[in-house]
């Protein structure tokens, strides 16, 4: 590319040197990011997009269209691991990318992109970059939500906003969906998904088990999501709910993948389930508490968004991942038979009924 015209923030259609996006690696936050890709892939559509991804993370790469391929590379949370920051450094300059996009706000995202000499490292003031990226940002408290900051370093230099950001996409073949469910023994029948977990207590809705009775009362297949973490609280569910509730959690993440691809409506709280089967296109059911949802909603649009309106809470949201007022009335006081009556509803909508 000419360095005239890219300080004019112009962009060259002959280039082709690749692109590697370092994003954030919470599953939610993950998924979003496909948002930049997308934006990326419409701004230069012959420079081929690889992802940063962690082991958890990998198998959604497998259904981002758009995306070359991953890197899949673990760095220890909370250490410098120089060692695997000079492996990976050494990766990406054998890959020869063009640009990195950092997005992520801390100095140690960038370590590996600058020991690569990527020629063109983009992101926003963050914590001790100077140095480490060479295309820096600025605006980023001016920008309401997280998807906007992101996508915005795709953009050319002092591009506005658009109206609407392209939306995530996660698409998964029909015969893999159909594989999944017979290899897990499951009917072809109307599904809900639950997913119980999320990364903060705060964020948990706890009367799960009883709306999985619920739902089963009601002749529903009811199919538990998540990962290790939720094995306790599905076993509990199951307990609740009898024989038309199954635990379908386990450690790969492309499991929750298929379950969410295959149900007909999944219902979540706050968490990165929640934006899968909404990049997905499975009707959504989103359960706020001390988050909004206007910041952390999925950009794809929730069939519903569940939150109390049953009084006005002062702290809500809060934004905090430990309840510390009003003793969690904000998802307390949101009913079991309440949101399965929603449920039943969005299935309804959907053309899907329960199998009587």
């Amino acid at each position: 590319m000419n360095r005239d015209s890219q300080l004019r923030g112009k962009d060259d259609p002959s280039d082709t040197r690749p692109i590697l996006i370092v994003p954030y690696m919470w599953i939610g936050d993950f998924v979003r990011n496909h948002t930049v890709v997308r934006v990326l892939n419409e701004r230069w559509p012959n420079r081929p997009v690889d992802l940063l991804t962690t082991s958890l993370c990998a198998p959604l790469v497998d259904y981002m269209p758009g995306v070359r391929g991953a890197i899949v590379w673990d760095l220890p949370r909370g250490q410098l691991a120089v060692g695997r920051q000079l492996g990976l450094a050494k990766l990406l300059r054998e890959r020869n990318y063009g640009t990195a996009l950092v997005l992520p706000r801390t100095w140690k995202a960038a370590i590996a992109p600058a020991l690569a000499r990527i020629p063109e490292r983009v992101g926003f003031v963050g914590e001790l970059r100077f140095g480490l990226l060479n295309r820096w940002r600025w605006g980023e408290k001016k920008l309401p939500r997280f998807i906007d900051k992101n996508a915005a370093l795709a953009q050319p230099d002092g591009a506005p906003l658009p109206a609407e950001w392209p939306v995530p996409q996660l698409r998964v073949p029909a015969e893999d969906i159909v594989r999944w469910r017979q290899a897990n023994g499951l009917s072809a029948g109307a599904a809900v998904a639950l997913a119980p977990g999320s990364v903060g207590v705060s964020k948990r809705w706890t009367y799960y088990p009883e709306a999985a009775r619920l739902l089963a009362e009601r002749g529903l297949d009811v199919w538990v999501v998540g990962g290790p973490g939720e094995k306790g609280l599905a076993q509990e569910i199951v307990a609740a709910g009898g024989a038309g509730v199954r635990d379908l959690t386990g450690n790969d993440l492309r499991n929750g993948v298929l379950a969410m691809a295959a149900a007909g409506v999944a219902i979540s709280n706050d968490s990165g389930l929640m934006h899968i089967a909404a990049a997905l296109g499975t009707p959504t059911m989103g359960i706020f508490g001390p988050t909004s949802p206007y910041l952390w909603a999925p950009l794809n649009g929730l069939a519903a968004t569940v939150v109390q309106d049953k009084s006005v809470l002062s702290c809500q949201p809060c934004q905090s991942t430990i309840c510390k007022m009003n003793d969690h009335r904000c998802m307390r006081d949101i009913a079991a038979s309440e949101v399965v009556d929603i449920a039943q509803r969005v299935l309804g909508e959907a053309g899907l009924r329960a199998m009587t």
